[in-house]
Parts: structure tokens; C-alpha cells; sequence
């Protein structure tokens, strides 16, 4: 894979550079000072007639300032809406997004005027006109437009917030009940109406927002030169958009193989469950049954596919209650685990600014989420923690942002992000791989630890119910909207190509017939909260990749899956080197420094897999695979 350095970047960014060169070059020369020909008299050397490298230099670093205000400003009015919505904190939020949409365009703008003498500038400061460009949502140039589009991205995110489903105005249900009884219910008409509810509701309410939306947002990211927010996108990564779709694919290449072993196991077993009524043998299965709102984590169905009965649960879920765990408990058991790597402790205001649980008597976004609004080091998670395994990893999760945000906040504010978004969502999902039963059973969740072959089958397809089953979803969000902005399917089109994706990558169908006029992508969070998707996919990949590193720092041997990095401080030095690089350097770069590699690789999931897949295989042998 080819990656576009910094240089080529640049360039890219200042085209008329070479050629002004070129120019001077085909000049004669004329010495030190300027002399008129044949006169010998010598005249004053005319000034620059473009911005000159200093004023490049001083232009970024006022941006520095002008961004840490206009996004601090933001993410504050952000935070206070998410934690509290109300029709105030709405308008708010909607208003500082659109203040700080505006600063981010006329920059963007300004900036071309340097792209002459970019090239002039240290290495730190040519990278931050490269990520300035990319930096963000920019906004329509009619004013009009400009406050629609906040106010549409600011309702969308908000209306799925508030979403609830009713039978009548008195009997509501939220996203996290009905998300229970996908996970806990074993009766199909359950089952169904719990997802149908939210689909239809959430996905309809978040339509004509949506529809409104995206030429909007097309529109405004054209001032910085961009055909669709795709491109801008795609255009993240320190590679030509092309290559990243090329880099996606050859990714999903690698790991296909496994989940569809798992796809045909798992559709076997829910079937005999079931009835081939409800689960056929062969095609595509019900989104429903597979105990995940999107069908993106199947871990919660891990009774119904426990490959050998009657070995130790992977799940502490029980554990975590007798012993009387609650949200800030198991908060400070995620927080200890990067503390023994040799990471500080969270500062005090991470306990009495964060919302660890669904306050009484407001509408909240519960979606797990991290944050540092000041990026100061201000960091916290707003999250409506439930007390079972998914929520401890959760948490692990959340709590690996925020220390990535404490390694960089000192850098600029360009700089104050993942080598790439997927770098982000990666770090804390990888100390989520160390929490293996050797580290349970040492933080008191489990009594023993279970060594049989039985037992390591049961665990590795507990971890791949969930990190196996959402690759291909992980895919699936992107790749559609990359098409809709685009213009490459049509709004009477969006649902059916959605599902026609879902079927292909995924194997998964609606669990009932869905219309023209129905929006499940909407259903989905990322999508009314325009946040991009890929970085999940990715960073599912990096996890694993950035496991084996550290697996490898701290001298481990044995199997990939058993190794845990906890306690382990060398580890932990080579971890925070990377974290506080931030996106200072390209994202090759930042995993060459923990991994020794250059690309993004998927062997490191399938060496960890390879019990589980070798056992899948031969579960499968003269089935009916595919769909």
C-alpha cells in the first residue's frame, strides 16, 4: 500500500509552488541585489509580492488559539446538551456548532492564500495546514444555509436521544430497555417488536433530518474543496481516498473467511434454537435474534452458541453483582488497569465531571461517549453504566480516549487527535484483550480459571461473538454513506441499498419487510450524529495488532489470547509513546513506533483466533455455508 507522505502532501496543497520555481530559474542572475540592465545602477530588491513564510507561520499559530476557543466554547455547549436536553441546551449546542462551523470555513479559506510558501515552514507546522483543511464540517457560504445545517446536525443527533418507543403515551420504552430484551428475551414476537419498534420509530423520526441534511453538509465541505463529505472522509488518513476504500477491502479480505465460519455456525445453532421458521438453514439471518439492536455484537446470544456446556461462564456479569459493583467501582477497576501499566491515575475532576450513570428527571444521550470539551487535560465520559461484563468493557474503552487525550493535550490543537480516527477507538479496545480470565480471576471476578481445551474454545468464541461479528458492520455504515453522499444511490433508494449491503458483507436480513420510505441507517447512532464509521472497523483490526506489540514488550510467549499486559510497566512505556504523539506525525509513523510496522495488518486477529477458527472448521464440514 502506498502512502502519501507529508512532502507529497504538501505539495498537493501548494500546486503553484513548482512552477514559481521553475520560473525564477529560467531567470538570468542578477547577484545580490537587483540591477537595471545596462545601466549598471542599482535598484532596491522589490518586496515579496505574496504572503511571505512568516505569515504562514503566524497565521497557523493564531488558528491554534482561535480553534482551542471556538471548540472549546462548542464541545462545553455539546457536553451540556448530551447530559442535559432541553429546548435551551439544544439551541445552545446548535449555536456554538455553528460559530464554531463558521470560524473552521473562513480558515480553511484564508489558509490558501499561504499555500505558495507552506512548503518554507518547519515539518510541524506544513502538517498543521494539511490537517487544517480536514479538520472538520465546513459550512455552506449562504448564511442561511450555514445555521440550517447546524441546526439540522444538532436535531438529528438530538431526536435520536430523546427516541422512545410507546404503545400509548404511557407505556414508553428507551433504546436501553428495548436493548435488554434483545439481549435477555428468548421469544421471537419479543424479539421483534422490540426491534421493529425502534427502527420504525427512530430510523422515521431521523429521515427528513437526514434527507435535509446531506446536501447541506455536501455543500459545505465544497469550500474547502471536497466533491461530498466522503472525500473529506476518506481524505483523513495520510492517503489518496482511493487507497483507504483499496486498504478497507484488503482488510475485509483477510478476516471474511473467519466470520463466515462463525456466520454458519452461528445460524445452525440459532436456527435449532429457534425453528427454521424463524432462523432458516441457509441465507441471510433475522436481524433480531442475534441479541444486538443492529446485529453488530452477537456476544449477548453466547447461551445459545456455548460451543462446550458445562465449562466455567467467560462472562462476570454475575461476578460484578454479588460483589457489589456499581458504576464508579467498576470505573476505578478500568481505571487500575492503566494504572499498572505505569499511566496516572484520572485527575479528580474526571470523578466530579463525569456522568457515569442516567441521572433521574432528564433526557440524556446515553450513547457511551468521552470527552475532553476544554482540551486542557479536562477529560471525563458521559456513559449510563449498566453493572455487567459489556459495560466493563465499555468502560475500559471510554477510559482509553481519555488517555490518549492526557497524553497529547499539550500539542496543538491540530494535533490534538488519533493518528487516525481509528487509532482512537483502538486503545482503549486493547486493553480490553488483556482482560482475559488469568486478570480476572487476580481482580477477584473469577474463582479459577479454566485450562482445557473445552474451556479455550468457550473463551474465544465469547470474544469473537463480539469482535468478529462486527467487522463486517463495522464496513457496512461507511460504505453506504460513502455512497449516499456521493449521489450514487438516491433517497427512495437509501433503505434498500442498505440492506442490500447488510445481506452482502454481513449475512444478516430485516426481521421484517422494510418499505422505500423506512430509514434504518437512522436507527443507528453514528449516522444522525455524523460521526464516521470506518474508524470502528479499523481500529477492530488495530486492536489486535497493537496487542501483539505489547504482548511482545512484555516478553510474553505463549498464545496471543491468553497473554494479558496488566501489571506490566515496559508495556506500558511503548504504549504511551505512541499515544503522545497524537496525529503530530502520519499514522504509519505512530504504528511503526509500537508495532515495527508500516501497515495496517490483520494477521495479528487471525493468529489470535486460531483455535477458534480451526474448531469452527471443523464444526462446518458438509454444511450449507454463505448466504
Amino acid at each position: 500500500m502506498r502512502i502519501r507522505t507529508l512532502a507529497a502532501l504538501t505539495l498537493a496543497l501548494a500546486p503553484t509552488l513548482v512552477a514559481c520555481k521553475s520560473k525564477k530559474s529560467d531567470a538570468p542572475s542578477g547577484g545580490g541585489t537587483g540591477t537595471t540592465a545596462g545601466t549598471g545602477t542599482a535598484q532596491p530588491t522589490p518586496p515579496p509580492s505574496g504572503p511571505t513564510a512568516a505569515e504562514a507561520k503566524a497565521f497557523i499559530a493564531d488558528v491554534d488559539k482561535g480553534l482551542r476557543q471556538v471548540w472549546t466554547v462548542r464541545d462545553t455547549a455539546d457536553w451540556e446538551r448530551s447530559t442535559n436536553i432541553t429546548p435551551e441546551t439544544e439551541a445552545r449546542a446548535a449555536m456554538t456548532a455553528e460559530a464554531a462551523t463558521a470560524y473552521l470555513t473562513k480558515k480553511i479559506g484564508e489558509a490558501k492564500k499561504f499555500e505558495q510558501v507552506v512548503a518554507q515552514l518547519a515539518p510541524d507546522e506544513q502538517r498543521q495546514f494539511l490537517l487544517l483543511r480536514i479538520a472538520g464540517q465546513t459550512a455552506p457560504a449562504d448564511e442561511a444555509k450555514a445555521k440550517a445545517l447546524a441546526e439540522t446536525t444538532t436535531a438529528m443527533d438530538s431526536t435520536y436521544g430523546k427516541s422512545k418507543v410507546c404503545t400509548d403515551p404511557k407505556h414508553c420504552r428507551t433504546l436501553g430497555e428495548l436493548t435488554d430484551v434483545l439481549a435477555k428475551s428468548r421469544k421471537p414476537a419479543e424479539l421483534l417488536t422490540a426491534w421493529q419498534g425502534w427502527h420504525d420509530t427512530t430510523g422515521r423520526a431521523v429521515r427528513p433530518l437526514y434527507e435535509k441534511f446531506v446536501p447541506l453538509a455536501n455543500e459545505g465541505v465544497g469550500a474547502a474543496g471536497f466533491k461530498d463529505v466522503s472525500e473529506l472522509w476518506l481524505s483523513a488518513y495520510d492517503m489518496k481516498p482511493d487507497e483507504v476504500v483499496a486498504m478497507a477491502d484488503k482488510l475485509w479480505g483477510q478476516v471474511a473467511p473467519l466470520y463466515k465460519d462463525l456466520h454458519c455456525y452461528a445460524r445452525r445453532r440459532l436456527s435449532k434454537f429457534y425453528g427454521d421458521k424463524v432462523v432458516p438453514t441457509t441465507g441471510p439471518i433475522p436481524a433480531h435474534v442475534l441479541g444486538n439492536m443492529w446485529a453488530q455484537d452477537w456476544s449477548n446470544v453466547y447461551d445459545l452458541l456455548e460451543p462446550n456446556k458445562g465449562q466455567a461462564s467467560p462472562d462476570v456479569s454475575k461476578a460484578l453483582v454479588a460483589q457489589k459493583y456499581d458504576a464508579v467501582k467498576m470505573t476505578k477497576l478500568a481505571e487500575s488497569f492503566f494504572v499498572s501499566l505505569g499511566l496516572p491515575k484520572l485527575p479528580d475532576t474526571f470523578w466530579e465531571r463525569s456522568m457515569l450513570v442516567q441521572p433521574e428527571g432528564k433526557e440524556v444521550q446515553c450513547h457511551a461517549s468521552a470527552w475532553d470539551p476544554t482540551y486542557a487535560g479536562d477529560v471525563r465520559i458521559k456513559m449510563c453504566t449498566k453493572v455487567n461484563q459489556e459495560d466493563l468493557i465499555t468502560l475500559h474503552h471510554e477510559l482509553g480516549h481519555d488517555y490518549y487525550y492526557l497524553h497529547y493535550y499539550k500539542l496543538p490543537m491540530l494535533f490534538q487527535t488519533g493518528a487516525n480516527d481509528g487509532f482512537h477507538e483502538a486503545i482503549g479496545d486493547t486493553i480490553a484483550l488483556s482482560i482475559t480470565p488469568s486478570y480476572l480471576k487476580q481482580v477477584g471476578l473469577l474463582d479459577k480459571v479454566a485450562v482445557s481445551p473445552e474451556a479455550v474454545i468457550n473463551q474465544q468464541m465469547f470474544v469473537a461473538l463480539d469482535k468478529i461479528a462486527f467487522l463486517p458492520f463495522g464496513l457496512v455504515v461507511d460504505k453506504w454513506r460513502w455512497e449516499a453522499f456521493a449521489g450514487k444511490v438516491t433517497p427512495d433508494k437509501w433503505n434498500e441499498r442498505w440492506w442490500e449491503l447488510r445481506k452482502q458483507y454481513q449475512g444478516v436480513a430485516p426481521a421484517v419487510a422494510r418499505a422505500a420510505t423506512d430509514f434504518d441507517p437512522g436507527a443507528k447512532y453514528h449516522v444522525p450524529s455524523n460521526t464516521p464509521y470506518l474508524r470502528y472497523f479499523l481500529s477492530t483490526i488495530l486492536q489486535f495488532q497493537f496487542h501483539r506489540a505489547l504482548c511482545k514488550a512484555a516478553g510474553w510467549t505463549g498464545p496471543l489470547h491468553e497473554c494479558s499486559i496488566y501489571g506490566n510497566p515496559g508495556a506500558g512505556t511503548k504504549f504511551a509513546a505512541m499515544l503522545a504523539l497524537g496525529a503530530s506525525k502520519p499514522w504509519p509513523d505512530a504504528l511503526e513506533a509500537l508495532t515495527g510496522q508500516r501497515d495496517i495488518d490483520a494477521t495479528a486477529i487471525i493468529d489470535y483466533f486460531a483455535p477458534l477458527e480451526t474448531w469452527l472448521q471443523e464444526q462446518n464440514k458438509g454444511q450449507d455455508c454463505g448466504w
